[in-house]
């Protein structure tokens, strides 16, 4: 009893006096009425009342159940209207179309363009292609001077099926220029991503790519020079009733087009941008026309070149010491074969009697008896043969293309055995060269493998390679010709207008000294239509420019020639050009 009155007495003085034992701390929360608060890390806060916490609940409650009513109606009620906005809520990818290059000729003349809405694109360096960040298509443009539709070509535009979407999203060159360099002219394919909503309507668009502008490219071409070749071309033809044409003037020296054109021609304006029945039933009618509109002749018309292959000839004789340009041959007027079998003699025909002739004089009067004998041989005579006939053919890059920048092009044909043989099954006759020797039986070239040819006549013996893009740097070959024989040949062909024959006569022209070789080649066998051939080159003691114009299916009889139109070119541009100079 003693200890326990003693604990209580103790615990009676502590209370009296406030002191707290530390095991009684946290038994009876009235021992904290003294303690020290700033000596402790926390705080006890008083705890929430019941009303507090039962709103906080009821909050909680209530935001659920709006979130749950908002999900059953996007869901249950009205799903299938979301799904569909989802489906038609899309994103579309679209092309931002570059300008295409524009095409000029050498003096900057600009012949093919672009059109955008109420901007006219003819200079892609300026600020306002910036502009040009749609889904539009730019419009290609032409000039409207006649002789340029071969040359330049046409494109087909992108295209889009019922819906806008594009099946076909770039511009294709379809022939010419626009062809030849499609990838330079049609610059880098932009492209932005539209989002559409349910109404087909454009909520948001970003550009992700810009379109880069294509390649503007410069000709060799002169307007003014093509213009007129072609001008005239269509007046002769209509004149005097030639199918066709083809005429093309090619520097010697470095292988620059400074025109080439075909008639007739084909709208590029309309095959490009055709809209209305009356231009699609034109378009129908010129495909189906018998001249062949679409037809390039200059680099894919193949002609029998007649007379104009001699000036060749004579300069392979000379290299095969076949003949000197001093001996003469006696033209009658005709050369007759005996016949070895005993039956009647085979007989070919020159154009008149020539009496003897020597080569310069040959060439001036373009006589077959001459030229059957140098190829084909007769009596004491010693003639080339086909197969030399054939090797010098092909040193001057007869038969095989070219190698202009022009597509399509197509290359002629050298008579020989083997065609003849592969062909038609037939074996080869010394009638068959003495034809070929005077540019006849199966003998083919295109305008442009003749200038070319003509060309390493005037310039020494180089045979270049023709272009029509400015700035390009081609190759030339040497074709070892002798100086001498070249200036017989050259004497020759300036006699062919300024001699007393002067069959080309029409060319002598004050100011201009030409020099010049005429063909005519029969057609069919009742040979009543006829290729007319002018080629030449100017200026005769500093030559410069070759040319050759051949004007196809004409009357026999019609009196009116190629060399028409290069007298009247030729005029044209000594009084308004350099190049004669």
């Amino acid at each position: 009893m003693n200890v326990f009155r003693h604990i209580s007495t103790l615990r009676a003085k502590r209370a009296a006096s406030h002191e707290i034992d530390p095991e009684d701390v946290f038994l009876d929360s009235q021992n904290l009425s003294s303690l020290n608060i700033d000596q402790m890390e926390g705080q006890l806060e008083k705890p929430l009342e019941k009303h507090v916490f039962y709103v906080f609940i009821a909050v909680i409650i209530f935001v659920l159940g709006a979130y749950g009513v908002r999900l059953y109606s996007m869901q249950i009620v009205r799903g299938d209207m979301y799904e569909e906005k989802a489906e038609n809520n899309h994103l579309k990818r679209f092309p931002l179309f570059p300008l295409r290059g524009t095409i000029s000729d050498r003096n900057g003349e600009l012949l093919a363009w672009n059109t955008l809405g109420n901007y006219v694109y003819k200079n892609n360096s300026g600020t306002s292609t910036e502009k040009v960040l749609t889904d539009d298509i730019p419009m290609r443009v032409y000039t409207k001077t006649s002789g340029f539709s071969h040359l330049l070509g046409y494109v087909s535009y992108p295209k889009r099926d019922a819906s806008g979407n594009f099946w076909q999203n770039e511009y294709l060159g379809k022939d010419g220029v626009e062809k030849q360099y499609q990838t330079e002219l049609q610059g880098i394919q932009g492209e932005r991503i539209i989002a559409i909503n349910v109404q087909h309507e454009i909520e948001a668009e970003n550009v992700v790519v810009y379109p880069v502008h294509g390649t503007n490219i410069q000709l060799t071409i002169d307007k003014g020079v093509q213009a007129k070749l072609y001008e005239r071309m269509e007046a002769l033809a209509r004149k005097a009733s030639y199918t066709s044409g083809a005429g093309v003037i090619m520097n010697i020296h470095t292988g620059e087009i400074l025109a080439m054109t075909s008639y007739p021609e084909y709208n590029n304006n309309m095959m490009t941008n055709a809209k209305t029945k009356e231009e699609n039933k034109q378009i129908n009618e010129d495909l189906l026309d018998k001249r062949h509109k679409f037809l390039d002749r200059v680099v894919g018309g193949l002609f029998t070149p007649g007379s104009t292959v001699k000036p060749f000839i004579a300069l392979a004789a000379l290299a095969e010491n076949v003949i000197t340009p001093e001996k003469e041959i006696f033209s009658s007027g005709q050369l007759v074969i005996k016949n070895r079998y005993g039956g009647p003699d085979t007989i070919f025909k020159d154009w008149k009697a020539h009496g003897y002739t020597d080569m310069r004089k040959a060439i001036e009067e373009s006589s077959d008896e001459y030229f059957y004998q140098v190829r084909g041989g007769c009596k004491d005579q010693k003639g080339l043969g086909i197969e030399k006939i054939n090797q010098y053919a092909q040193v001057f890059g007869f038969g095989t293309t070219t190698g202009i920048d022009m597509p399509r092009e197509e290359n002629g044909t050298i008579p020989s055995p083997e065609w003849k043989k592969n062909l038609f099954g037939e074996d080869w006759l010394v009638g068959n060269t003495y034809h070929t020797s005077i540019g006849q039986y199966g003998f083919q070239l295109t305008p442009l493998e003749l200038v070319r040819g003509v060309a390493a006549i005037a310039n020494g013996g180089y045979l270049v390679t023709p272009h029509v893009r400015a700035g390009l740097v081609t190759s030339s070959t040497s074709l070892d010709l002798s100086s001498e024989n070249l200036k017989v040949v050259q004497e020759g062909m300036h006699m062919v207008v300024h001699g007393t024959g002067r069959t080309a006569k029409l060319l002598n022209i004050p100011g201009v000294d030409v020099a010049g070789k005429t063909g005519t080649a029969e057609l069919g066998v009742s040979k009543q239509l006829v290729n007319s051939l002018i080629t030449g080159y100017f200026p005769y003691d500093d030559p410069k420019y070759a040319f050759v114009v051949v004007m196809e299916k004409g009357s026999r009889n019609n009196p009116y020639s190629s060399v028409f139109i290069m007298k009247e070119t030729i005029e044209w541009m000594r009084d308004n050009t350099e190049y004669t100079k």
